[in-house]
């Protein structure tokens, strides 16, 4: 019974870092650390690395938090949780900077509905270059009209 516990847990976990993300891209990244954001929404980049990837740091040093509170057995459901934000985090960076913004020139040919999908909500988010009138904030949940219209 414990293992579907933390097996509900961590697919919880993972769903609310879809909120997460969401909420933390546009009101915390389009608002007060836009200077950190910022540089994400330029195509001129002056190296690999972006001041936008601290929010990854952030974000794994929070699955590791959790992993050592379940660890010193502070937060039983540490562990799930860890690893929630852990394979999220995973995801989303192989979603977005891999398969989206191309930082590794893999998937180039993926070409799935959703896959069409979600780079034109991306692609939609981005045509606005300032922190203001942005769209599509999350990462892989976004408009049905985008899938609807992806053929």
């Amino acid at each position: 019974m414990d293992i579907l516990i933390w097996i509900l847990v961590f697919i919880a976990t993972f769903f609310w870092m879809e909120f997460m993300a969401w909420f933390t891209h546009k009101y915390i990244m389009h608002g007060f650390l836009w200077s950190l954001h910022k540089d994400h929404h330029k195509k001129d980049h002056e190296s690999w690395f972006e001041r936008n990837d601290a929010f990854f740091i952030f974000y794994a040093l929070v699955s590791i938090g959790c992993f050592l509170l379940w660890k010193f057995k502070i937060f039983a459901f540490g562990l799930p949780v860890g690893i929630g934000i852990f394979v999220y985090g995973f995801t989303y960076f192989m979603v977005h900077d891999i398969f989206i913004h191309q930082r590794f020139k893999i998937f180039k040919k993926a070409n799935s509905r959703y896959g069409k999908a979600v780079r034109r909500a991306h692609k939609m988010h981005h045509k606005h270059i300032g922190k203001e009138d942005g769209e599509c904030f999350g990462m892989l949940l976004f408009p049905y009209k985008y899938y609807k219209n992806a053929k």
